[in-house]
């Protein structure tokens, strides 16, 4: 079998993606793999023939495929016809006749530098805020750049943070707040994490029991147990922040309880959630299994608010520069192909499987293209449902840190300014955004409106002390 992703770009007989109907074993239905890798090793501990042999020649593959996916506009339905009906030897010649390849090459390579290591290992929890970061695995984001990525799927985020501790993981996918409370030693021992890019933004919903349909006013949910992914999320901060302005205590009014993503519908199902405020797809599922309606968007709460992201150790970006340079603008290039929506549905195809997320593609593709059933008879179109902007504004990071003031998951004095600059890495991010042809904004401060109100990053001390319920 070929190794799919680094596979001859010039071969109609081989698919460069892990589609719901690929039939390689890891996308197979009963096939149990947590993880998947581009090894050139396979299931016979030989080397395909038509695999690149070495990293020099992984990359000279990698950047054929790049250019050959780019000429078809990643539609490799259509690279494959062409490629059957004119021969591989045609097409290369074709496309070479055209294109410096040579000179490609020699020019990626010498802008990257030499990679300190190949083989790395990324993990992700298995959520749709994750899609960038899984997508380059089966759709070549990866190999783009000369890396060899293995994509681990994670039960959870505690999971995730001590993993990434613990140097298991090179770099993973974190949700927003993870970094600035591993950075200051909240919820773990210290270490300085940084991260460069925001995976999503938007895409998160509150789910009610669908016995709740006529509780739809938060008053109401005095005695709630509701579920987050995580405390350390926007999902918890969200969540309290919507619950308060509403009137509700989160501390003394509901319970709120942290449960992996993966579980939140069978809790809801069994009755031990009321409601959860979760990353998609299982808001959708929800719906899907007729045990929840969404109540709301967290689009509706804030407009643009950030959700997950790519973080990774200081120590691992200071010493794998170029690695990390190069893993960086893979999920650039993935966060940006992601925000097409014309590549949404090709998308859900790719990150569906078992190995991925182990969803079906209808509730998938209906979470990415925002067209999707309520749960309360309606079908609802809002394509910014969820959205993906690498941008980590600082003025994010600080309103995350005045959110853990305000909830006592920090206290004495915090540098808002000096932590959210060390962590998100925004003027850095933007300069190579701009690099790869991307737009990118001229400033790294705003102001952000939350529920009608808005949010001053330059007074940060101030709004943590502006609510009339939290604990500071």
């Amino acid at each position: 079998m070929t190794t799919k992703s680094l596979g001859n770009p010039f071969d109609g007989d081989q698919s460069l993606i892990h589609a719901k109907t690929c039939g390689c074993p890891q996308c197979q239905p009963g096939q149990d793999v947590p993880s998947v890798s581009l090894n050139m090793e396979r299931n016979s501990g030989g080397v395909d023939a038509d695999s690149p042999a070495d990293s020099e020649a992984m990359m000279d593959r990698a950047i054929e495929s790049a250019v050959v996916r780019s000429v078809f506009a990643h539609n490799d339905h259509s690279r494959r016809s062409f490629m059957k009906m004119m021969g591989a030897g045609t097409a290369a010649a074709l496309l070479g006749s055209v294109f410096p390849m040579d000179k490609a090459k020699a020019a990626v390579k010498e802008s990257l530098g030499k990679l300190e290591k190949t083989k790395l290992n990324v993990g992700f929890v298995p959520i749709t805020c994750a899609t960038p970061i899984i997508m380059a695995h089966p759709l070549g984001f990866y190999e783009r750049y000369g890396l060899d990525v293995t994509v681990t799927k994670t039960a959870g985020w505690a999971v995730a943070r001590d993993k990434s501790l613990a140097g298991e993981y090179d770099a993973s996918h974190m949700l927003t707040p993870m970094p600035l409370a591993m950075t200051m030693g909240a919820g773990s021992t210290p270490e300085p994490f940084i991260m460069p890019a925001v995976e999503n933004i938007n895409g998160q919903a509150i789910v009610l029991h669908v016995d709740h349909k006529d509780k739809r006013d938060p008053k109401q949910w005095k005695g709630f147990k509701f579920g987050v992914p995580f405390e350390y999320s926007m999902h918890n901060f969200l969540l309290r922040y919507y619950l308060a302005e509403n009137g509700i205590d989160p501390d003394k009014d509901v319970q709120i309880r942290v449960v992996p993503p993966p579980e939140m519908v069978a809790n809801l199902r069994a009755g031990n959630l009321d409601g959860y405020l979760s990353p998609d797809p299982f808001n959708q599922r929800a719906v899907w299994e007729k045990v929840g309606f969404i109540h709301m968007l967290t689009k509706d709460i804030w407009e643009g608010h950030p959700c997950c992201a790519f973080a990774c150790s200081q120590r691992f970006a200071t010493e794998n520069p170029n690695t990390y340079g190069a893993l960086l603008r893979a999920i650039i290039d993935a966060t940006q192909y992601s925000n097409n929506h014309e590549n949404r549905k090709e998308i859900a195809e790719a990150i569906a499987p078992k190995n991925y997320l182990n969803q079906p593609v209808p509730v998938i593709q209906q979470v990415l293209t925002g067209y999707y059933a309520d749960g309360l008879g309606e079908i609802q179109n809002v394509p910014d449902r969820i959205d993906f902007d690498p941008f980590p504004w600082h003025s994010m990071g600080v309103w995350i840190l005045t959110q853990m003031k305000r909830w006592g998951y920090i206290d004495g004095d915090v540098d808002y300014r000096g932590i959210a600059e060390q962590v998100y890495l925004a003027g850095e991010t933007g300069k190579l955004m701009e690099d790869m042809g991307y737009a990118a904004p001229d400033k790294t401060y705003k102001t952000h409106t939350i529920m009608g109100k808005t949010f001053d990053p330059a007074s940060p001390e101030e709004y943590a002390r502006s609510f009339a319920i939290g604990r500071v």
